[in-house]
């Protein structure tokens, strides 16, 4: 994670917030994504480290790869580095899971070259720490208490918050791990078009890429925990937006985005190099009425909108977050997934109509359903098994069309798990059921490939 904005000028007017969106517009011909891959870090017998073990396995890759570590305080908390794609960070979570925000790419084949360099970068010292790194939406081993902190600043205050908005929001916070993946847009047409069709599709891509099924050392009947975990955490911040949906979002998403995240409660403000708690400040009060005698900042605007969870997220990009994490064949496939979707407007509006006529109670509640019962779960009078496979060819035929067909194959494991109605998740819990649970087992059997 980069360091935290800066303070800047204040902002004068609520009218001034939507054009920080507005200055995320690229030129169609120059759109690429970028994919963020958390890991979730694991010692013999399936222990947790802490950062005492973390700290140096990062400062190892900094000397050993070219990147630079970010401090806060005297610890170090990440790293960065800058290539001719652009800026990448390795950051950590707040139980220490390993996040790569990768520089934009133009294809999932060049995500997957950036993909597999980090993981052999982190290869020699993770081993000499006898840390691997599990494929996986969820902490499987241990309970929450077993997890130790990650020591920054913002986790301190989102920790002592977030516990009164949901019952879960420490094990979202400490045990599960996700992949994003971040898209451009042209202008606000064509941010609302993506932005719609991605929400409408989050179940559906749930679904698909569900892989957290077990919790506390033993397999549950859950297809993924990690979104179980999200409907309980706070939905002020979190989950399905419905002005995203309304017929004039082409005209008025950046207004209407703005409006919502404006009375959204603030966790934080920056200042001093502190984050100082907000004690739940709508940042509409904050703009209007300033905060212990500071005045509120385009700065501090950007670092609200990273404090915002719903299924897509709109900063100067849109970041797809539905998916757990899982195997690299799947993180590969998420990617290719995206790039066929959002790329292509014809397979975009394929994509669209495959939700497009359900109520909002409907995608709710698909919502609720789909993290215990996957690809089984209903919509629209059926179960969405059907939806997915179309969502999983309406993406390749567009990976074909605009030329990414080097792209098509990391399709294939999302294309069998369509076409089986068996997920991740269901292979991780037969896997657990054949290995007894032997968590240093299951560890051999789900780490990622570190080089």
């Amino acid at each position: 994670m980069p360091s935290p904005p800066q303070s800047s000028s204040p902002i004068g007017s609520e009218a001034e917030l939507p054009a920080h969106f507005a200055a995320g517009e690229k030129p169609a011909a120059s759109h690429r994504f970028g994919v963020e891959h958390e890991k979730i870090p694991v010692l013999a017998g399936g222990v947790a480290p802490g950062h005492d073990v973390i700290e140096p396995l990062l400062q190892a890759v900094a000397r050993g790869s070219g990147w630079q570590e970010v401090r806060e305080g005297d610890k170090v908390i990440g790293l960065s580095r800058r290539d001719e794609a652009g800026p990448a960070t390795v950051s950590l979570e707040p139980g220490g899971q390993t996040e790569l925000s990768d520089a934009p790419r133009g294809s999932a084949r060049e995500a997957e070259a950036a993909l597999r360099t980090h993981l052999a970068e982190l290869s020699g010292p993770a081993r000499a720490l006898g840390v691997r790194y599990l494929a996986l939406g969820f902490r499987p081993f241990g309970t929450l208490d077993d997890v130790p902190w990650m020591p920054k600043g913002r986790y301190r205050v989102m920790r002592a918050y977030l516990p009164g908005r949901g019952a879960l929001a420490h094990e979202m916070m400490k045990r599960t791990a996700t992949v994003q993946v971040n898209l451009d847009y042209a202008d606000q047409a064509d941010c609302a078009t993506k932005l719609r069709a991605a929400m409408g599709l989050s179940s559906l891509i749930t679904a698909l890429f569900s892989c957290s099924p077990l919790v506390d050392g033993r397999a549950t009947d859950y297809q993924s925990y990690r979104a179980a975990c999200w409907l309980a955490t706070d939905e002020d911040r979190c989950g399905l937006l419905d002005f995203a949906f309304a017929p004039d979002a082409p005209e008025m998403l950046y207004r209407r985005y703005t409006e919502w995240a404006l009375d959204v409660p603030m966790f934080f403000v920056y200042r001093g190099g502190e984050y100082r708690p907000a004690e739940g400040m709508p940042f509409r009060r904050f703009l209007r009425e300033g905060w212990a005698g500071e005045r509120a900042t385009a700065a501090d605007w950007e670092l609200h909108l990273s404090t915002l969870f719903p299924e897509v997220r709109l900063k100067r990009y849109l970041e797809l977050r539905a998916a757990d994490a899982g195997p690299l064949e799947m993180v590969l496939a998420l990617a290719a997934l995206a790039r066929g979707l959002m790329h292509d407007p014809q397979a975009l509006e394929a994509g669209w109509q495959l939700v497009a006529g359900f109520t909002m109670e409907e995608r709710r509640q698909l919502r609720r359903d789909v993290p215990r019962l996957g690809m089984q779960a209903r919509a629209g009078g059926q179960a969405i098994a059907g939806r997915c496979r179309e969502l999983v060819a309406i993406a390749r035929a567009g990976l074909v069309r605009i030329g990414g067909g080097d792209d098509a194959p990391l399709l294939d494991p999302l294309q069998l798990v369509a076409t089986t109605g068996r997920s991740a998740a269901d292979e991780v819990r037969d896997l657990h059921r054949r290995l007894g649970g032997n968590p240093d087992a299951l560890i051999e059997a789900l780490a990622l490939p570190l080089a």
